[in-house]
């Protein structure tokens, strides 16, 4: 993380593959949102990185914020290596936490064909989309420097038997 904004210098290459998040460990934090928009999101962010540095915890990707927005509440996550810490923000994903990464390029209005398409892929595939989940690698501080903006989509999914059945049907 620079010091001049919070975009991740370093992201996983999860474009177009599926990740198995699992048992991880992250650091959990609650943010306040009005129709899917957070308030305060930068204020947040410092909190959730002042925490993180604070219980002295290490990130594989840091900077990396997993944003899943609501309707009134939200929550950002932010991926540690294991920990025993006692904090109540230190939390263990369930195992499984299937998802299917996507990298747009482009700003949060011009999301909506990429999350179409990760949906499609998963429903053709036999899977159950769920909730989404929104990382920016880029702001605009940091854009031009680093190719445009710069946006990780990752859809949680789980395995539905029926649309199996649907999708898969014999000719």
């Amino acid at each position: 993380m620079s010091i001049s904004c919070a975009c991740p210098e370093h992201y996983p290459d999860w474009d177009g593959k599926d990740i198995n998040l699992g048992g991880q460990c992250v650091h959990s934090l609650s943010i306040p949102m009005f129709l899917h928009m957070p308030l305060s999101y930068e204020v947040y962010l410092k909190r959730q990185y002042h925490d993180i540095q604070g219980l002295q915890l290490k990130e594989p990707w840091p900077g990396l914020v997993l944003t899943r927005t609501g309707m009134f509440r939200g929550t950002i996550m932010r991926i540690l290596e294991k920990s025993d810490s006692p904090s109540h923000r230190i939390q263990y994903l369930p195992t499984p936490f299937n998802l299917r990464g996507k990298l747009h390029s482009g700003d949060i209005g011009t999301i909506r064909n990429s999350v179409r398409q990760i949906q499609m892929e998963l429903l053709d595939s036999g899977r159950l989309p769920k909730e989404l989940y929104i990382s920016y690698l880029t702001c605009p501080l940091c854009r031009d420097a680093r190719g445009g903006n710069k946006i990780l989509l990752l859809r949680r999914w789980t395995e539905s038997t029926i649309l199996k059945k649907r999708t898969h049907k014999p000719s």
